[in-house]
């Protein structure tokens, strides 16, 4: 019997199968620095104790794309090792910061399972959850992923796909965000003069600067977060796949679309919730990255004067300035470039 594991594929999941995820991970502040040279994120608060703990937080926090990561992280050896793709997010919140010291668990559950119509592969769906070492919740999310087949004459499960929500609603957004003395946030330390009253629902915002992926930062991101899919190693094995190459991980598309994202929304401090999010097509290494963003929405807290939310869609495009390039086409295809959609809620100072 071998020790070794070889992930799971399509056929080995069931509908409600809970899996407890290996190695707990604390985060570090050594952690925070990498992240901040893989991609270049500079929002104020989770760049500075002094910024952060002036206006209540007790120390600058993990920016929440790196927390996202490093939970997913956790999920890949059991629910994506051998998945041809990530496909989307939903209903994902951010409930709790994580702070440097904290020890972060993951656990998940099958939720919904598709055969593809070729027999080869199929869909699975599954809810993940992270933990500090409280057991506290800081992270609850969707996603769904393409995973192969071990044997392709395994039989189809019963076809279940689960109902989720449009967007996570407004009342569930802001857990964890102390009360903000807006007195001691200071504009000029934050890089942006526009509070969440300056944004108005249609607004577009073009976020100018271009980021080159480069294959070895990419190789190092992915493994700071522990994600082992051999779609991002192993370019021994991709040779033989129809792209011939490994393959940028979706996150890591996501994290250089949130740092571009500053210049335009550089007091969008806090990623509330990820309402949806779609990886439109794949990504490489050489390939720039642009985006740009759309206000949705636009939501108060009833009993909160000092944030409130933006709901907000980030498109991140390879090779074409942002500005350039409409999104979809004449009959509602992505444009050529277009590699993610993603809506989201971000919380801003009033």
């Amino acid at each position: 019997m071998t020790k070794t594991n070889p992930g799971n594929f399509f056929e080995d999941f069931s509908l409600g199968q809970k899996i407890v995820h290996a190695t707990p991970r604390t985060v570090t502040e050594g952690d925070v620095s990498l992240y901040v040279a893989l991609t270049g994120t500079r929002f104020a608060v989770q760049s500075a104790d002094t910024f952060a703990m002036d206006i209540g937080y007790q120390a600058a926090p993990i920016d929440d794309t790196l927390v996202f990561h490093i939970v997913f992280g956790k999920t890949v050896p059991d629910i994506s090792l051998n998945a041809v793709a990530n496909l989307g997010y939903a209903n994902c919140k951010f409930i709790s910061p994580v702070f440097p010291g904290d020890t972060l668990t993951a656990a998940s559950e099958v939720i919904g399972l598709r055969q593809l119509s070729n027999g080869k592969a199929g869909i699975v769906y599954v809810r993940s959850v992270g933990k500090n070492q409280t057991g506290e919740t800081v992270l609850d999310y969707v996603r769904w992923v393409m995973v192969t087949k071990r044997d392709i004459s395994a039989p189809a499960p019963e076809p279940t796909v689960p109902d989720l929500p449009e967007r996570v609603l407004p009342d569930q957004l802001g857990h964890g965000v102390p009360a903000i003395d807006r007195a001691a946030y200071d504009l000029e330390l934050a890089g942006s003069p526009h509070l969440w009253g300056g944004y108005e629902p249609g607004e577009k915002i073009d976020h100018v600067d271009g980021m080159t992926i480069e294959e070895a930062e990419h190789q190092i991101a992915t493994r700071l977060y522990q994600n082992t899919a051999k779609v991002h190693f192993n370019a021994h094995l991709q040779a033989d796949t129809r792209f011939g190459k490994r393959l940028i991980y979706g996150g890591h598309v996501i994290s250089l679309a949130r740092a571009l994202s500053f210049n335009g929304l550089g007091n969008a401090f806090h990623i509330a919730a990820i309402n949806g999010g779609s990886h439109v097509a794949p990504c490489f290494a050489g390939d720039t990255i642009y985006a740009w963003s759309e206000v949705l929405e636009r939501a108060e807290f009833p009993e909160r004067r000092d944030i409130g939310a933006l709901r907000v869609r980030t498109l991140a495009i390879k090779n074409s300035g942002a500005s350039a390039l409409p999104y979809r086409t004449s009959d509602d295809a992505y444009e050529e470039g277009v590699i993610l959609d993603l809506d989201y809620w971000v919380i801003l100072p009033r």
